[in-house]
């Protein structure tokens, strides 16, 4: 029994020694590298995409995350989340643009000057950070009126209090992360004020990045033994001669955000949204395409919320929506006209400035808005001119149709009609196969009538 007692107690000795054994050491884990992509606009799905990724690689304990980077700009607050994870990250995050004619303009160029280090492939270029003025017409001019080009001088001075506001916004933020990671601020403020943008070896004589990597392989090569700060003031000496890059790819969720906020995509998905519930509630019943649009709805409805949406625009929409409504029920052209008119005002205003990448497609617009019009003006037209027919179904269609008396008693018997056999009855005798008239139609029952004779053409006067 104690022999038996002693063997218990020295494996579960054991098992608690292995489950407290962690797979990887601390600095086995110091040899992997996670690696993660941004390819094109950076959007609320690359905010989401970064932070999985960020928090994945402290959950791992990595020893670093590779940030590469290909995009020309997106949205500001998207950008603001990414940037604020990577200086909250405690593992230190190397900025890379890469491959080779890749670009980290706009928005690209803040989140490579808040990384630890930043590294750029041969061929790729950076910069061109002036922010995007919200609203607004697009394509205006940023010359004098003659078209003149703006002296030195005068591209520090913006012409508007609300870009002068934005531009100065813009310069303080990445002043402040370039004296963080000690790189080059006077450019920093140069492509944000002038949309300056360097090459890569450009980038590396001016200090605004620690290296130039032909390949992930070169780039840990280069960093291994470098010292970084990372989040809560802790130097890290970098250990990743041998490392191990793992690639980290968006989860179902970060994909299907990307899908649904594309602006495009957006404006559709409201489309079939409107469509389904305008179709639903002219047949009620119908049930599937109001599942479907109020589903689409909802789902472009959280896009807008998630982009830098005019719901000016999205009113406008609305308005023409509902003037071609009206026209479809009551033709005059000068309402439909401003219905259309309205609708593609509403469209063209829907997404606030021109953010790299979140624009949205004048074919998208056109296409559309004809489809609209068509949608309206011919299946609500129809469904008006049948709604204003005759009735094809139902009691009032039975009405005044000739029926056949198959037998009869009395008041009662059965009548032929229309296809079917039905019960009837009548104030009058009738004898089978005479024609009759139903007059009306009670509990499922017919109630007849002597059909009127029929009047010669010589008949009496």
């Amino acid at each position: 029994m104690q022999t038996l007692r002693a063997a218990l107690v020295a494996v579960t000795a054991v098992i608690a020694l292995l489950l407290s054994i962690r797979p990887g050491t601390a600095e086995e884990n110091s040899r992997l590298g996670l690696t993660i992509s941004i390819d094109g606009a950076i959007g609320p799905a690359s905010a989401a995409y970064v932070k999985g990724a960020l928090a994945k690689a402290a959950e791992r304990r990595a020893g670093i995350v590779v940030l590469r980077l290909n995009t020309p700009g997106g949205l500001n607050t998207s950008m603001r989340e990414i940037i604020a994870d990577v200086l909250a990250s405690p593992v230190p995050v190397i900025g890379y643009v890469a491959p080779s004619g890749a670009h980290a303009a706009s928005a690209g160029t803040y989140i490579l000057y808040a990384t630890h280090i930043a590294a750029m492939a041969p061929g790729t270029n950076i910069g061109a950070a002036t922010p995007v003025q919200i609203g607004g017409l697009p394509g205006l001019p940023t010359g004098d009126k003659d078209g003149k080009d703006k002296k030195d001088g005068d591209s520090q001075q913006p012409k508007d209090a609300m870009t002068a506001k934005a531009t100065n916004d813009a310069v303080a933020f990445i002043r402040s992360l370039a004296e963080l990671r000690g790189r080059n601020a006077d450019w920093a403020e140069k492509a944000v004020r002038e949309a300056a943008t360097l090459s890569a070896n450009a980038a590396l004589q001016a200090g605004v990045i620690e290296l130039v990597a032909r390949d992930p392989a070169d780039l840990m090569n280069q960093v291994d033994g470098r010292t970084v700060e990372v989040a809560g003031g802790k130097t890290q000496k970098l250990a990743t001669k041998d490392a191990t890059l793992e690639a980290i790819e968006p989860d179902w969720i970060s994909r299907l955000l990307a899908v649904i906020t594309d602006p495009n995509v957006a404006f559709i998905l409201l489309m079939i949204g409107i469509y389904g519930l305008i179709f639903e509630f002219m047949t009620p019943g119908a049930i599937g395409p109001g599942v479907v649009g109020t589903i689409c709805l909802l789902l472009g409805l959280y896009a807008l919320n998630m982009l830098p949406t005019n719901y000016a625009g999205f009113a406008l929409m609305l308005v023409g929506i509902a003037l071609l409504a009206v026209e479809a029920f009551n033709p005059t052209v000068v309402i439909g006209a401003g219905g259309l008119v309205a609708f593609v005002l509403g469209a063209l205003m829907l997404f606030r400035g021109e953010v790299p990448g979140y624009t949205l497609s004048w074919w998208v617009i056109g296409i559309t808005t004809a489809l609209f019009a068509v949608f309206l003006l011919a299946v609500l037209g129809a469904l008006r001119r049948a709604a204003n027919g005759p009735v094809q179904v139902g009691a009032q269609a039975m009405q005044g149709l000739p029926a056949e008396v198959l037998d009869w008693s009395g008041t009662t018997g059965h009548v032929f009609t229309n296809g079917e056999r039905w019960q009837a009855r009548g104030s009058e005798t009738f004898s089978s196969g005479e024609t009759v008239e139903v007059a009306t139609i009670i509990d499922l029952t017919l109630v007849v009538r002597r059909a009127p004779a029929a009047t010669g053409e010589g008949g009496k006067a």
